[in-house]
């Protein structure tokens, strides 16, 4: 019983460690984010929404962001 349970534990955390796709944005003044999945694309009031690796919440103008790219 113990087996089943560790085992799926183990598929669980594997599923999810799978669905994260750590994501760089990096805005026109050099700053860069590390985020744990990909930012929420601009929203209609024109700004990007995202948590970055500490879990701090970041709203940035669209304008602002050079780029966003996967992490190495």
């Amino acid at each position: 019983m113990k087996i089943k349970t560790l085992a799926l534990a183990v598929l669980a955390t594997a599923a999810l460690a799978g669905c994260a796709s750590p994501t760089v944005v990096t805005l026109q003044n050099g700053t860069q984010y590390l985020t744990r999945d990909v930012p929420d694309t601009k929203t209609a009031d024109g700004f990007y929404e995202f948590e970055d690796i500490s879990g701090r919440k970041v709203r940035v103008k669209a304008d602002e962001v050079a780029t966003v790219r996967k992490a190495d």
